[in-house]
């Protein structure tokens, strides 16, 4: 019972409903795409066999490595948008299950980095492979013209989705 009312919220949009059948088509697969990421955040998270904030924080500091960037202890604190405590909590975990390394910051004794471990790359990695070549599986199917009008379906939205997210920053 819980997961169909969850379901249905999903599915609900707190506006009018697009003017056109074709439009409520989309903006219904829409919906039906965001519920379905929603799933395969919450199956990557359960793989990983992580909290959903540990796991997080370990995507981002494996992005950061990825990116070249030295992470510290803080920089989780403003990604994660949480506590210091929390934060030393979810980075003694990592470091208990050695999904990180604490090295030493070469000129502040009392500043280290948070460096992921091979491990903790492939768990990130493998916890999303599915669901990221389902992704890309669909989008290799699709022929020029369809790619085309998606992507330009999608930059739309997200742009503005961006302008609301300007306008509140104001």
């Amino acid at each position: 019972m819980p997961q169909t009312v969850m379901r249905h919220e999903g599915e609900h949009l707190y506006a009018d409903q697009p003017a056109t059948p074709e439009g409520r088509r989309l903006s219904d697969a829409i919906l039906r795409w965001r519920r379905a990421e929603r799933i395969q955040a919450e199956r990557a998270r359960h793989a990983s066999g992580l909290s959903v904030l540990d796991l997080t924080a370990l995507r981002y500091l494996v992005q950061g490595a990825r990116d070249g960037r030295d992470l510290s202890p803080k920089d989780v604190i403003v990604m994660l948008d949480t506590s210091s405590a929390n934060v030393t909590n979810i980075i003694e975990r990592l470091v208990t299950h050695s999904y990180l390394t604490r090295d030493q910051h070469p000129t502040d004794r009392r500043a280290h980095f948070l460096r992921p471990t091979p491990e903790a790359i492939r768990l990130v990695d493998d916890s999303y492979a599915p669901h990221h070549s389902a992704i890309v599986a669909v989008i290799n199917s699709l022929d020029i013209g369809d790619t085309e009008a998606a992507t330009k379906v999608i930059q739309q939205l997200v742009d503005a989705l961006d302008a609301l997210d300007h306008a509140v920053d104001r």
